[in-house]
């Protein structure tokens, strides 16, 4: 993928979860195991200019992702580019080998549905719990993108969405 625009809103699993995204037609696409390693720069302060540089170890391979900085607020839209990665071990080794470091860990497990372009997911996150994410990629133009999340949030009935990311959460330790 590269530089696409992620539209994402993220809230806590309503009771039901499931059985709510089965109403809307969503088809089950299976369950993910995800192992996220953050990793922090020498050079420029990632958490404060609103980034994140992620490897992701999955059973279906590794990917490397950088996030930008979000564009708006009601959603969290940001540019991801992101890339396959043959070995997670060399590509942490290489990281760390010329100056970053990994600063967090986050461990879940998600379940993965489809409703047209619009990935929905339940997350168990490790140390927060269970949360619901609905998501769409777009282009420079991602103002559809944005609606067609709304309106899948909305017709899930949720009206309250949590603005930060999981490792947000995390190193706050806020409880959601």
């Amino acid at each position: 993928m590269v530089g696409a625009i992620e539209v994402e809103v993220k809230a806590k699993a309503p009771e039901g979860a499931e059985e709510m995204i089965a109403s809307l037609g969503a088809i089950f696409l299976g369950v993910e195991h995800h192992h996220d390693l953050y990793f922090s720069s020498p050079e420029r302060d990632m958490a404060k200019r609103d980034e994140a540089l992620r490897l992701r170890i999955k059973e279906s391979g590794s990917f490397l992702t950088f996030k930008g900085p979000r564009l708006e607020r009601e959603t969290k839209s940001r540019r991801e580019i992101t890339l396959e990665v043959d070995d997670a071990i060399a590509a942490e080794e290489m990281l760390e080998a010329i100056g970053f470091s990994k600063a967090a860990e986050v461990r879940k497990s998600r379940a993965k549905y489809r409703l047209g372009h619009v990935t929905i997911a339940l997350d168990d996150v490790e140390g927060l719990g269970s949360f619901i994410e609905v998501e769409a990629l777009g282009g420079e133009d991602w103002a559809m993108e944005k609606e067609e999340v709304l309106a899948v949030l909305g017709r899930l009935g949720i009206v309250e969405t949590i603005p930060q990311s999981y490792l947000e959460l995390l190193e706050a330790d806020i409880e959601v």
